[in-house]
């Protein structure tokens, strides 16, 4: 499979820089790394060359004055995936009872990410569900800390077929029993009733899933969201009230937020 490179040079601060990836992955882009050159650093991002459309990339990028596209070509798919996986190295969570070993591949959610590592300790903090959605899972990161802090089944679910694969290779690298975990490629998750959903994605999909949450959980069940800024807030709560929901708490970890929802005032 062929993939296109687009190499930028970004003067941007940290949470601009988030927002200018967002919106490239929102026109196809799937992996972010960067490099350094004898100009100096860059930034990488790749996509499939079959999808990629100049006019939409340019369109990104004339929307963030601190980046200057460089270059946009072709490359082999074992270039960019050895480019990615160099810069994202194996990344190890501890836990109370172990560790988590995580090679991200060219999936999103390998723990460096405020958002993932805000789930991330909540899952350590509160005392885990039986039975857990992790929509958008990635690399399947919070699936498989759920299942070693005790879930007892752990159902997983993403729209690209890369992040499927590598959930399921960090599920057998975690010595996870396959009893315990289903993966699924698919837009929005399958039917059932879970204790607890995890999803780690952008704002909007998260609001034109809220009423898809709201019926999957289970009575004393809470939704925790993240993905979004603190700005993306209030539209989040309007969904949820609307779907029947309402806030539980919020956490803040620079720019990026954390949602967690259930339909009653009952915790798990």
């Amino acid at each position: 499979m062929l993939y296109t490179q687009c190499t930028f040079a970004i003067a941007l601060p940290d949470w601009q820089r988030a927002l200018f990836e967002q919106d490239l992955a929102d026109v196809g882009f799937e992996a972010f790394c960067e490099t350094e050159t004898d100009q100096g650093p860059v930034s990488l991002a790749y996509i499939q060359t079959s999808l990629f459309r100049r006019e939409a990339m340019e369109q990104v990028v004339a929307a963030y004055p601190g980046v200057t596209l460089l270059s946009a070509e072709d490359c082999p798919d074992d270039n960019w995936n050895q480019t990615w996986e160099q810069d994202h190295p194996e990344f190890t969570i501890d836990l109370p009872n172990g560790q988590v070993l995580i090679q991200s591949h060219c999936a999103f959610g390998a723990g460096y990410h405020e958002t993932t590592s805000m789930l991330i300790q909540a899952l350590i903090q509160h005392h885990t569900p039986h039975t857990i959605l992790d929509n958008g899972c990635g690399t399947g990161i919070l699936g498989i800390v759920a299942a070693k802090l005790g879930a007892q089944h752990i159902t997983m679910v993403d729209i690209d077929d890369k992040s499927v694969s590598c959930a399921l290779e960090n599920c057998q690298r975690n010595n996870l029993p396959p009893s315990s975990y289903s993966i699924q490629l698919g837009s929005t998750p399958p039917e059932g009733k879970y204790d607890l959903i995890l999803s780690n994605i952008h704002k909007n999909v998260l609001i034109a899933q809220m009423p898809l949450y709201a019926r999957l959980l289970n009575p004393d069940g809470q939704v925790w969201l993240s993905g979004f800024y603190a700005s993306d807030v209030p539209d989040l709560l309007t969904a949820a009230q609307a779907a029947g929901m309402h806030q539980i708490t919020m956490h803040q970890s620079g720019d990026w937020c954390m949602l967690q929802l259930t339909i009653n005032t009952n915790k798990i």
